[in-house]
């Protein structure tokens, strides 16, 4: 059970939270401090932020695991795509927080993620 569960879980958490750190800290970091700064607002970027971003990834990847017992690779990568970034963009958008000129870079890499994730879990817990 733990091999064929807790395993693909934990490995899909590492990859969704490296993935989202580069992609954050790395290709779009000014993109977001610019445009909190333009809000006059500060990025949070304290360690407490960090870590609900891992909660983030262990909950996502739990729900990329639900999700795989029933739907096809390709399938739950959507599904999982869908319920983890567009409704967090369509929140954060609503907010008025969200660079929208960061869309072009993380849609593909937001389902590059999705899909490797996705892919993790498949192999590990033995689907098809």
């Amino acid at each position: 059970m733990i091999k064929k569960t807790l395993l693909p879980i934990l490995l899909a958490t590492i990859w969704i939270s490296i993935s989202e750190f580069v992609r954050n800290t790395f290709l779009l970091h000014n993109y977001w401090t610019e445009h909190y700064q333009n809000l006059g607002l500060t990025f949070p970027e304290q360690p407490i932020n960090g870590a609900v971003w891992g909660i983030w990834s262990f909950c996502f990847a739990t729900a990329i695991f639900i999700f795989s017992k029933k739907y096809t690779l390709f399938q739950t990568t959507f599904l999982s795509w869908f319920v983890g970034f567009v409704f967090m963009w369509l929140v954060v958008g609503n907010l008025g927080v969200l660079p929208f000129g960061i869309l072009l870079i993380a849609i593909p890499l937001s389902l590059l993620e999705a899909f490797l994730a996705t892919f993790i879990i498949f192999k590990l817990s033995n689907k098809k």
